[in-house]
C-alpha cells in the first residue's frame, strides 16, 4: 500500500469512526418512551419533521449504488446510464398523491409496512404475504449491493485481496453497523444521513468545477466520451455504447425509467422513510422538494464521461483477476484530487451505503416481523416482542447481505438489483392501486400476480448476458419485442427493446381485471376491509388516530 493509499485510508477511518459512533449516540435523539415497539425501533417515533425527513428519505432513495454504478454505466455505454436522470424526474410528481394516502391510512392504522396496509385492506392474508415476500427478495441484493460501493472505495484504497481476509474489512464494517442498528433503530440513519449528504454534496460541487477545468473543459470531455464509444467492441463487433440513443435502444431507456419510478416507492424501504415523517405537509414538502437530488444525480452521471477524459481505468478485482467497472469513480478521485480530498470522496461513498443499508435492513425486518412472523408464526407476540423480533432479524438480512458478496459474483448482484425493480413492480395493482379502489378481487390480484410474476422470471432467465461474460440466464432485464412470448404465442416482431417490467405489469393487471370480472359474476366473497374512506385523507392529531407506540 502506498503513502498516498495511506492517507486516504486514515481519512476514511476517521470520518466512517465519527459516523459509527453517531450511530451509537442516536438511540438517545429524540428518544421516546421506549425503543420495544416497531413505531419507535423500526420507524423513529412517527415523528420526523421536514429537514430529517429529506435527509432520511434522500439517503435512503440515493445509494452508495448510485454513486458508483451510474457514472460506472456511462462510463461504460454512454447515454443508457442516464436513464436514472429522468426516472427521478417523473418519480415524485407520480407518487406525490398515493405516498401521501398511504401515510395516511397507516398512520391512522398503525401500519408499518405496504403488506401491512394489503392486509388490512383486503383481509387477505395470503395476498398480504405474497406482498411481504416479495419485498424482501428484492431488498436483499439491493442491500448487497452496497456493499459494492464500500468494496469499490476499499479496492482503490489498495485493499483488494481474496478470499475471506479481502473481505475482512467490509465485514467489520458491516458488524458496527448492525450493532448500531441494532441499537438505534431507524434514529440511527435518519441522523447519519446529515453527514451523508453534506459530504457528497461538496464532493461533487467540487469535481464537476474542478475537473472540467483542470481536463480542457466540457467540449474536449464529450469528444473523448464519443471518441470511446464508437470505438468497436472486438467481443460483439459493435460500438462500445453511445452518446446519444440509437432507434433500437430509446423504448428500453423510457420503459426503464418509467417502470423504475413506478417501482421505487413499493419497495419497504421507501415506505419506511416515508411512513416515519410526522405529517401529511411534511411529506407533501418533501415530494416537492427532493427533486433537487435529481440536479445531484445529473453530475454524478456525468462524471462517468470525466472519467473517460481523465483515463481512468478500472482496479483489477483479484478475487476474479477481471477489472471492476464499479472502481471508476474511485479511480477517478484517487487520480485527480490530494489524498486528503480523495479520502473525503471515499468516505462519502462508504457512508452513503451505510445509510440506505441500515433502512433497508430494518424495512426488511419490519415486514419480516409483522407480516410473517406475527401472521404465521407468533400471532400473539405483543409489541415488544415484535421489537425484539425485528432486531435480530435486522442483524441476519444484513450478513445475509454479506454472504451475497462472499459467495456470488458481485457483477450478479448487480444484475438481481435491476431484476429486482421487475419483481418489485408486481406488487403495484395489489398495493398502489388499493390506495384508490378495492374493485379488484383480493384472489384476482393473488393471480395476477402469479403468472406477471411467472411470466417475468421465466423471460428474465432466457435473457442472455452480453457477449465474452459467459453468462446464459438473467442478463438483463430488457428484451426485444421479437422475442416477447406469453406462453408460446409471439405476438410482436422487431428489434426495438422494451423494459420487461411494464409488459409483466400490463400481464399481471390484464389477469387481474378478468379474473375480478370472473369472480364478480359468480359472488365469491373476499375478506373485510379494515379501511374507511377518512382513513386515507387522515393527519396526526385526528381524533380517530392511533396513537404511537400503541399496542395492537
Amino acid at each position: 500500500m502506498t503513502s498516498r493509499n495511506w492517507v486516504e485510508l486514515i481519512v476514511f477511518t476517521v470520518l466512517f469512526v465519527g459516523v459509527a459512533w453517531m450511530g451509537f449516540w442516536a438511540a438517545k435523539w429524540k428518544a421516546g418512551q421506549t425503543m420495544d415497539h416497531l413505531d419507535e425501533w423500526g420507524l423513529g417515533g412517527r415523528k420526523f419533521g421536514g429537514w430529517i425527513t429529506w435527509f432520511l428519505v434522500g439517503g435512503d432513495l440515493y445509494t452508495a449504488y448510485t454513486f458508483v454504478a451510474v457514472p460506472a454505466l456511462v462510463f461504460g455505454a454512454g447515454a443508457m446510464g442516464f436513464y436514472a436522470l429522468p426516472y427521478t424526474v417523473v418519480l415524485y410528481p407520480i407518487i406525490f398523491l398515493p405516498v401521501v394516502r398511504l401515510w395516511s391510512v397507516s398512520r391512522t392504522h398503525g401500519y408499518v409496512t405496504p403488506a401491512d396496509f394489503v392486509r388490512g385492506r383486503y383481509g387477505n392474508r395470503t395476498l398480504a404475504l405474497m406482498v411481504a415476500v416479495t419485498g424482501i427478495v428484492a431488498t436483499m441484493p439491493y442491500i448487497a449491493l452496497q456493499l459494492v460501493g464500500i468494496e469499490a472505495v476499499l479496492r482503490t484504497m489498495g485493499i483488494n485481496g481474496s478470499g475471506l481476509i479481502g473481505h475482512l474489512p467490509l465485514f467489520v464494517a458491516f458488524l458496527v453497523l448492525a450493532l448500531y442498528t441494532f441499537r438505534s433503530g431507524l434514529r440511527a440513519p435518519a441522523l447519519i444521513a446529515f453527514v451523508k449528504d453534506i459530504l457528497i454534496y461538496i464532493v461533487i460541487l467540487v469535481a464537476v468545477f474542478y475537473l472540467p477545468a483542470k481536463l480542457g473543459g466540457w467540449g474536449a470531455i464529450f469528444d473523448a466520451a464519443e471518441q470511446k464509444m464508437s470505438t468497436i467492441n472486438p467481443a460483439t463487433g459493435a460500438p462500445s455504447g453511445n452518446v446519444i440513443l440509437t432507434h433500437n435502444n430509446q423504448l428500453q431507456y423510457a420503459t426503464l425509467a418509467l417502470g423504475s419510478a413506478l417501482a421505487l416507492f413499493l419497495y419497504p424501504h421507501s415506505a419506511t422513510g416515508a411512513l416515519a415523517a410526522k405529517n401529511r405537509n411534511t411529506l407533501k414538502r418533501n415530494m416537492i422538494a427532493l427533486p433537487a437530488y435529481s440536479f445531484l444525480l445529473g453530475l454524478l452521471a456525468l462524471l462517468g464521461y470525466v472519467a473517460i477524459a481523465a483515463g481512468s481505468k478500472p482496479v483489477n478485482n483479484q478475487a476474479t483477476g477481471k477489472p471492476d467497472t464499479n472502481t471508476i469513480i474511485p479511480v477517478l478521485f484517487d487520480g485527480q484530487f490530494p489524498s486528503w480530498f480523495a479520502g473525503v470522496a471515499f468516505a462519502a461513498i462508504g457512508i452513503g451505503a451505510l445509510v440506505p443499508a441500515a433502512i433497508m435492513s430494518i424495512a426488511a425486518a419490519n415486514t419480516w416481523t409483522r407480516n410473517i412472523y406475527k401472521e404465521y408464526i407468533n400471532p400473539k407476540a405483543d409489541a415488544k416482542a415484535e421489537a425484539r423480533q425485528a432486531k435480530w432479524a435486522s442483524l441476519i438480512v444484513k450478513f445475509g447481505a454479506v454472504a451475497f458478496i462472499l459467495f456470488i459474483n458481485p457483477q450478479f448482484s448487480i444484475d438481481l438489483q435491476l431484476i429486482g425493480g421487475v419483481i418489485i413492480l408486481q406488487t403495484l395493482p395489489a398495493v398502489a392501486i388499493a390506495l384508490y379502489t378495492r374493485w379488484l378481487h383480493s384472489w384476482a390480484l393473488a393471480a395476477g400476480w402469479v403468472i406477471g410474476m411467472i411470466w417475468a422470471v421465466a423471460t428474465l432467465y432466457s435473457i442472455p448476458g452480453a457477449p465474452g461474460t459467459g453468462k446464459l440466464h438473467f442478463g438483463g432485464s430488457a428484451i426485444t419485442f421479437g422475442k416477447i412470448s406469453f406462453f408460446g404465442w409471439h405476438p410482436f416482431s422487431g428489434a426495438l427493446q422494451v423494459w420487461v417490467g411494464l409488459v409483466a405489469l400490463v400481464l399481471n393487471l390484464l389477469v387481474a381485471v378478468i379474473v375480478t370480472v370472473v369472480l364478480r359474476a359468480l359472488k365469491v366473497p373476499e375478506g373485510p376491509d379494515a379501511t374507511r374512506g377518512r382513513d386515507y385523507h387522515a393527519d396526526d392529531g385526528d381524533s380517530h388516530v392511533r396513537a404511537v407506540a400503541a399496542e395492537h
